[in-house]
């Protein structure tokens, strides 16, 4: 496994041409990188870190949806000098509520969990997968689900004042 590095060495990336021409980013992603947000501001967010042990940093991108923000499509891009434009995509999810970001080195994956009735603000948990690069790609290394509270103080039940201890 590749030991992180830092990222200061980055060049920063134009990362909405770069999903543009890229035949991995599915047709519903490209929509929304083809008119911004606001202003110029496209639904993207892009990280610079040491994921696959090369001699450039890895470019991360995650694209939003412009109204509320809920991840559309998380990317890794490696430098590839043999590429048309200089980087390969190594790693594409599209599963909605996605976002992928960088733990201790390794590419993690965040995805919101809904059960019916929950609002887009208000996810019912969330799964998370952690990736190392070996082989020439992403091995899944862990996972884990996180459940988030939806108890409120109405549907605690009442502490038993009767006074009788638990039975023994």
């Amino acid at each position: 496994m590749p030991s992180p590095t830092t990222s200061a060495g980055y060049k920063k990336v134009d990362a909405v041409r770069l999903m543009r021409d890229d035949p991995k980013v599915g047709a519903d992603v490209k929509k929304s990188l083809y008119k911004p947000c606001a202003a110029d501001e496209y639904p993207v967010e892009v990280t610079y870190a040491s994921l696959t042990g090369g001699s450039s940093p890895d470019v991360i991108v995650n694209v939003m949806t412009c109204a509320d923000s809920v991840g559309i499509g998380s990317y890794v891009y490696r430098r590839d000098s043999g590429a048309k434009d200089g980087y390969d995509n190594v790693y594409a999810n599209e599963q909605p509520s996605v976002s992928a970001a960088v733990n201790k080195g390794q590419l993690e994956i965040s995805k919101q969990t809904y059960a019916a009735g929950d609002q887009v603000c208000c996810p019912s948990g969330e799964d998370v997968t952690t990736y190392h690069w070996a082989g020439g790609r992403f091995r899944q290394d862990d996972e884990y689900h996180t459940d988030y509270s939806k108890t409120t103080v109405d549907s605690i039940p009442a502490p038993d004042d009767s006074g009788a201890g638990p039975e023994g």
